[in-house]
């Protein structure tokens, strides 16, 4: 079973993305399990995000949905039959589907447990151990942002200094709070979630209503002492037109 993070890693502040893959091999809705089955072996992965045209975040394809398929006479053992007498006609279909279907669409896990790229590593732990899954997708608005396995934070365990006790800070959490002081007391900033700091680079996201409102928070972020960059993913509020 795997063990929530040591204090080491909750120490330093890690976050989903601090240690999360951003290159994340997708497939699409309308690929074909036989494709997707040739992607996970050519790849050695073993899941992979099912995603819309625009990167939305559809669903999860594992290992697990493809391994009872009627092509290779892997099927769910059958029950006895008044076991499947009792069985609902719901779960019957279900399972028919999952054997049969030619299409992801078809096979996928729709229900998918996601964080945010703001999500400590602790949590991401928890969420791994308590409903046992080997990865969590990471979502900003709905959209793919990488993911975080199970390796991924055995790599950040690996990252932590040798010496017993000794905790480094994080450059770019140290970082963040500056930006975050900078632009603390501005009308025109936004929420402390939405700033985020990866390899001195400040990611700027939210909703504003004005350019000069993104101007301003990117000019404050830029002032703030070891930031090498800035990026401005920030966007208008979605307009509903009316009735």
């Amino acid at each position: 079973m795997f063990r929530r993070s040591p204090d080491h890693i909750e120490e330093t502040n890690m976050r989903a993305v601090d240690v999360m893959t951003r290159k994340v091999i997708t497939v699409g809705p309308g690929t074909t399990v036989r494709e997707a089955a040739c992607l996970f072996a050519d790849n050695h992965i073993s899941g992979a995000p099912v995603v819309d045209d625009e990167g939305r975040l559809l669903g999860m394809l594992t290992e697990g949905d493809l391994i009872h398929r009627a092509e290779i006479g892997t099927q769910a053992r059958r029950r006895s039959w008044w076991l499947e007498f009792f069985a609902s006609t719901q779960n019957l279909a279900a399972t028919y589907i999952k054997e049969n279907a030619r299409l992801v669409k078809d096979v996928m896990t729709p229900k998918v447990i996601t964080v945010k790229e703001t999500t400590p590593v602790s949590e991401i732990a928890d969420l791994l151990e308590r409903h046992r899954i080997k990865r969590v997708p990471v979502l900003y608005d709905g959209e793919l942002l990488g993911i975080v396995s199970r390796a991924n934070l055995v790599k950040a365990l690996a990252s932590v200094p040798k010496e017993a006790g000794v905790t480094t800070p994080n450059p770019d959490q140290t970082l963040r709070d500056s930006v975050i002081r900078e632009l603390g007391g501005h009308r025109w900033a936004v929420a402390a979630e939405n700033v985020i700091v990866n390899d001195g680079t400040v990611h700027l996201w939210g909703v504003v209503t004005s350019l000069e409102q993104a101007r301003a928070m990117c000019i404050a972020a830029e002032k703030v002492p070891g930031v090498k960059g800035v990026e401005d993913h920030t966007d208008a509020p979605m307009l509903i037109p009316a009735m």
